[in-house]
């Protein structure tokens, strides 16, 4: 029975494996910006089948909501709205492509490595299976904040600069820009905004008919 398991979860990651590959050269070749777009989800969501069966649940279920979700929705929704010249967008790409083959040569051979040493496989042999009631968030959740702790806050602290480097670095200031300054509306006073002018009366009877 284990070896039938064994099995089917071998084929069924060379599906998934197969199908990122493919997905992820479509990305790169497809002509249509929208179809690389979805490509790329089908990408995404390959992944979080590969991770199913690495038994990390909560892993796939965030990149899935995540990144197929949230984000790659919204840049999905920007390549349909944005008037993308398709002819400028290629040119180059023979250009570059001798250098994208060596890039892809030099990660495969990385891979192949990594994955062929004696050490890594023998890592690999002693992977156990967890229970049934073994909660891969909770576990997760307990390295987060018991081992890694200030690793988990320091990263967090380089997003947030990352986030607000990004908004400084895209707001433009122009001078015909209208914005509110909060401090020097409190602090305005009677003689800044009124001024009481004399004025003489005149009867509408002194007027002339």
């Amino acid at each position: 029975m284990d070896f039938v398991t064994s099995n089917f979860e071998t084929i069924v990651f060379y599906a998934f494996a197969a199908m990122i590959v493919f997905a992820s050269l479509r990305v790169i070749t497809a002509r249509n910006p929208v179809h690389a777009v979805l490509y790329l989800v089908l990408a995404f969501i390959s992944s979080a089948g590969v991770w199913l069966l690495l038994e990390a649940e909560f892993l796939a279920i965030a990149l899935v909501l995540v990144y197929v979700g949230a984000v790659m929705v919204l840049f999905l929704f920007v390549v349909m709205m944005l008037d993308i010249n398709l002819v400028r967008l290629r040119e180059g790409f023979w250009r570059w492509f001798p250098f994208g083959v060596v890039l892809a040569a030099i990660m495969v051979f990385e891979m192949v490595w990594v994955l062929g040493n004696r050490r890594t496989a023998e890592t690999g042999a002693h992977l156990a299976k967890h229970a049934a009631n073994y909660s891969n968030t909770k576990e997760l959740g307990r390295l987060l904040y018991t081992d890694y702790a200030y690793p988990f806050e320091i990263a967090a602290v380089i997003l947030l600069v990352a986030m607000v480097a990004a908004i400084a670095l895209t707001l433009r200031r122009r001078k015909d820009a209208k914005s509110q300054d909060v401090s020097a509306q409190v602090a305005v006073k009677k003689a800044d905004r009124l001024r009481i002018v004399t004025m003489q009366a005149e009867r509408k009877d002194d007027q002339p008919n």
